[in-house]
C-alpha cells in the first residue's frame, strides 16, 4: 500500500486492508511475536490490533513522505506490545481452572474467631493439671523442660499430660482433629 490510495467514507477499503495484510503481515508478526516472547496467541491478537488502527487512521497511510507504510505499521504494533506488556505487569498474574483446584483453602477471620472459641471453652473443661501443661507448652510456647521447671514437676509427667489433653480435646472437638496432629 503506497501513497494515493483511495478512501470510502473516510476509512480504508476493505481491499486495501487485506492488501496491507499480505504484504506487511508477515513481518509484523514476526516482530511482535519476539516482543511477545513466542506467544502466538497473543502476537497474532496485536497484528490484529495494529491492522485495526491502520483502518482508523487511513490518513497516516497516505503520507506523501514516505513509499512505505511498514515502518509505521511496526511503530504501532510494538507500542501495542509495550502497552500489552505493561499492562500484564500493572495487575496480577492470570491463573488458570487446575490451580485453583488445587489451591490450600485459607480460612477467614470468622472461622478463625469461631475456631479459637470453641478451643477455649474446650480447654475449660480439662482437668486443672492438664490445662496448665496445655497452655504452657502449645499457648504460651514453653518447652517441656521450661514448663517442667515451671511446674514443679518432671519432664515426663509434663509430656504425659500434654498427650493425655490432647487426647482429651481431639475427643470434644472432633470436627477439628485433622488440624490438631
Amino acid at each position: 500500500m503506497t501513497a494515493g490510495t483511495t478512501l470510502i467514507n473516510g476509512t480504508t477499503a476493505e481491499h486495501e486492508l487485506a492488501a496491507l495484510q499480505r504484504e506487511h503481515g508477515r513481518p509484523l508478526y514476526a516482530l511482535l511475536l519476539r516482543l511477545c516472547d513466542g506467544d502466538r496467541q497473543r502476537a497474532e491478537d496485536l497484528v490484529q490490533e495494529t491492522l485495526v488502527r491502520a483502518w482508523q487512521h487511513p490518513e497516516a497511510l497516505r503520507a506523501e513522505n514516505f513509499d512505505s507504510v511498514r515502518p509505521w505499521l511496526l511503530t504501532v504494533g510494538r507500542r501495542l506490545a509495550i502497552d500489552a506488556r505493561r499492562a500484564r505487569q500493572a495487575r496480577p498474574a492470570e491463573v488458570g481452572d487446575a490451580v485453583l483446584e488445587n489451591a490450600r483453602v485459607i480460612s477467614d477471620h470468622a472461622e478463625r474467631a469461631a475456631a479459637a472459641l470453641d478451643v477455649r471453652e474446650a480447654v475449660k473443661t480439662l482437668t486443672p493439671e492438664h490445662r496448665e501443661v496445655l497452655v504452657l507448652v502449645y499457648f504460651q510456647g514453653a518447652s517441656v523442660a521450661e514448663a517442667a521447671t515451671a511446674l514443679g514437676i518432671p519432664p515426663g509427667t509434663v509430656k504425659s499430660r500434654a498427650y493425655y489433653a490432647l487426647r482429651a480435646l481431639r475427643r470434644v472437638l472432633p470436627g477439628y482433629a485433622s488440624d490438631m496432629r
